[in-house]
């Protein structure tokens, strides 16, 4: 079930996306006069899935998923569509037209990408506010459990104050200055200390197991009682709270191991949290130490028991835009930083870079319409910037051949154009190859 709701979120936000971004050049070329030929979802590699020409166009569904394409008469695009090129020019093709019209049509994807993201941001801030949590109100700090950061010295209960000289005031603060970060500032025990990162600490981090870095302190909280578990038929209902295990109190889920490694095979006495009553139950431990629970998050209920601090800010539609437009803006500046670190070899953080499999494993396993859009709007800037490289195959290949026609005047040859494609194509695979073989290895 899990497979099937991070799927349909998938397929969801990137048809969304596709479509869009394709439709950001579709319009203007129409406008322009500009005859397109195809707009496809997906790729028809040999055949479709779904086509029908509706007056010059034929609108359609292929069966590879990898993205999209609308085919411009008299353009020079993956297509490769030679012969058409080998005839004379006629008004109605890309070609034929200003160089300024051609930019437009170009950039349309893009701007839509922007645009899009943008009001996916404005509507998340009118509809949802934004939640946030002071680390000031985390009174024991953090649960560190990956092995990089405890190597590097940090320990579960450390309170981040700093982030280079940057100083933190809520959890956001702290995870999204990650990328860039070369020391944090902590407190442990009332005392301060600096830890420093290993320039390539991107690169390590990707080389780990784990995909935890500072995470919050918890409450056990029950989820999903497994079909394989002891307790199955015992009273344990989803949202309960494990209090204590045998008389010893379990304030924090990091606890857990270290108590019940003295357990395993045993019978223990559990005071559990339901609702506002305690009520007491005996629950087995396999061989392994667990319960067989799987455990749940619910951000305000555990505010509600004094874990954090958790704010909310709402915003009238008119401080919608506002709030959205900061959101916009640090976002792209966070997907700046990561290409840049990306394109650092120093770094390592292109170990990091992924594909298909990526991108799905980031949507929730449980439907949620705030991640959902949260998470399109981030792709959809990923989508407009990763367009804009330089690269022939992409957008941003197209624009820079035509800002050179602009500002010197002279046309490429459409020769030129063909293998600068060619090449760019080449480029563009291999990059798509690189990030999702990065995905399993």
């Amino acid at each position: 079930m899990e497979f099937v709701i991070r799927i349909s979120q998938f397929l969801l936000s990137l048809s969304l996306l596709i479509v869009l971004h394709e439709l950001g050049h579709f319009i203007p070329a129409k406008l322009f006069k500009t005859r397109v030929e195809k707009f496809y979802l997906f790729f028809d590699i040999k055949y479709s899935l779904f086509k029908k020409k509706i007056g010059e166009t034929v609108y359609g569904i292929g069966w590879l998923p990898l993205g999209g394409y609308v085919k411009i008469a008299g353009m020079i695009d993956e297509s490769m569509d030679k012969e058409q090129m080998a005839q004379p020019a006629q008004p109605w093709e890309f070609r034929s037209k200003p160089a300024w019209q051609r930019l437009i049509i170009m950039l349309g994807g893009v701007t839509v990408n922007f645009i899009l993201a943008y009001i996916i941001y404005v509507f998340i801030a009118f509809v949802y506010g934004d939640k946030t949590t002071t680390v000031a109100s985390m009174k024991d700090g953090y649960w560190i459990e990956n092995q990089l950061l405890q190597d590097l010295g940090f320990r579960t209960g450390d309170k981040i104050l700093k982030v280079n000289d940057f100083t933190v005031v809520n959890d956001y603060d702290v995870r999204s200055n990650i990328i860039g970060a070369e020391s944090f500032t902590i407190e442990r025990n009332g005392e301060q200390k600096v830890i420093d990162l290993p320039e390539d600490f991107l690169g390590q981090y990707t080389d780990t197991k784990s995909r935890d870095l500072f995470e919050r302190r918890i409450p056990f909280m029950v989820g999903v009682v497994a079909d394989s578990s002891l307790n199955k038929d015992v009273d344990v209902k989803p949202e309960d709270i494990i209090r204590t295990i045998n008389g010893q109190e379990l304030k924090y889920y990091d606890q857990l191991d270290n108590i019940m490694s003295n357990y395993k095979n045993e019978t223990l006495v559990v005071q559990l949290l339901r609702g506002d009553d305690l009520i007491t139950r005996e629950l087995k431990v396999d061989k392994d130490g667990k319960f067989g629970f799987r455990p749940a998050y619910d951000d305000d209920r555990f505010a509600e028991l004094g874990y954090f601090d958790l704010t909310t800010q709402t915003y009238t539609f008119g401080e919608s835009w506002a709030a959205g437009g900061r959101d916009f803006v640090e976002t792209m500046q966070k997907y700046g930083a990561q290409l840049k670190a990306i394109f650092n070899p120093s770094t390592g953080a292109y170990k990091g870079v992924g594909g298909f499999k990526a991108i799905y494993s980031i949507f929730p396993s449980t439907w949620s319409w705030q991640a959902f859009w949260a998470l399109t709007a981030f792709l959809s800037i990923m989508l407009g910037v990763l367009n804009l490289l330089p690269i022939p195959a992409l957008d941003g290949g197209h624009v820079m051949f035509l800002l050179f026609e602009m500002i010197s005047g002279r046309k490429p040859s459409e020769k030129f154009l063909e293998r600068a494609q060619l090449v760019g194509f080449v480029i563009l695979i291999t990059l798509v190859l690189f990030a999702n073989i990065n995905d399993w290895i």
